[in-house]
C-alpha cells in the first residue's frame, strides 16, 4: 500500500463544528507556486530528468500556497528524509 501523499494532523473541532464535519473529507487541489519569470516554452521543452531551472527566488523565501486557486498561506521548501516538503510559515 502506498503512503499517503499528504500527512497532516486532523483539524481540531471548531465550536458548533457540525458544518465542518460535513465538508472535512471533500477533496481539493493544493498547489505550491514558484514564480519563474522569463521561462519560455522552449525552456520547458528542453527539460529532462536532472534538469536544473534557475530562478530569482531566494533560498528560504516564502512561496505561495493556493487551495483551489485561492491563496491560503505561504511556506518554505525543506527536505524531510529524502522528500521535498513545504513548511507553512504564514497563513494568508
Amino acid at each position: 500500500m502506498a503512503a499517503p501523499a499528504l500527512a497532516i494532523a486532523p483539524p481540531s473541532p471548531a465550536p458548533g463544528g457540525s458544518a465542518w464535519v460535513r465538508v472535512a473529507r471533500l477533496r481539493c487541489g493544493l498547489s505550491v507556486e514558484l514564480p519563474l519569470p522569463g521561462v519560455t516554452v522552449s525552456d520547458l521543452l528542453r527539460l529532462r530528468r536532472q534538469s536544473v531551472i534557475r530562478s530569482q527566488w531566494h533560498v528560504g523565501a516564502d512561496v505561495p500556497l493556493r487551495l483551489n486557486g485561492e491563496l491560503i498561506a505561504y511556506g518554505e521548501f525543506e527536505v524531510v528524509e529524502n522528500r521535498l516538503a513545504v513548511r507553512i510559515t504564514e497563513l494568508a
